[in-house]
């Protein structure tokens, strides 16, 4: 019988694995938000192998069901992303804890896989931190490149500056290693000059 650590995660990627927009990776198609939680649980174990079981789950569902709420259901301008962000977070929180009630995790756990997700005490809890570290990480080494397509450089180093304000001093140097293009390299070097 599976316990209920394998049980979640195999919830969450169920709901994943509904996302009907599709990312290809080595020559393989995946639902964008299943293969996001796959890359958030492999960075999270290579970051910090030794995290605790209510952040492994937070990493696996970070996303859950994002597409259910895309973002063109807020205005498109700086306050309609944050509005959308911040309901992102309850919704993502709440999606979660249906399933972590449903294959029996007690209120603890579930509470704190919640507060996690809504990014609560961000550089004041270790584990909010941890969460945000991952996410910056899988950002940088898998959606970066794709993104600085859309964007022109000025926006691009914002951006970055903002990433890695949202970092800690080992998310920061674990990005460092990253191996980044040329053309990033710059970039990243310029946003931080």
């Amino acid at each position: 019988m599976k316990n209920k650590f394998n049980q979640a995660l195999e919830l969450f990627d169920q709901a994943n694995a509904k996302d009907p927009n599709k990312e290809v990776w080595q020559e393989k198609e995946y639902p964008k938000e299943l293969l996001y939680g796959i890359r958030m649980s492999e960075t999270l174990e290579e970051f910090e192998p030794n995290a605790s079981e209510a952040v492994q789950l937070a990493v696996r569902c970070q996303h859950i069901c994002r597409w259910e709420i895309p973002r063109d259901s807020y205005e498109m301008n700086r306050v309609g992303y944050l509005k959308w962000r911040k309901y992102l977070y309850k919704f993502h929180a709440e999606k979660a804890a249906e399933i972590l009630e449903k294959v029996g995790y007690d209120t603890s756990v579930t509470e704190n896989v919640k507060f996690l997700l809504q990014k609560k005490q961000l550089k004041k809890n270790t584990e909010t931190q941890l969460l945000e570290d991952v996410i910056c990480l899988v950002f940088l080494k898998h959606y970066f490149k794709k993104f600085s397509k859309k964007y022109t450089e000025e926006k691009l180093i914002d951006i970055l500056q903002k990433t890695w304000g949202k970092m800690s001093k080992n998310g920061q140097e674990a990005a460092l290693k990253i191996r980044f293009s040329e053309e990033e390299t710059q970039l990243i070097s310029k946003a931080l000059a």
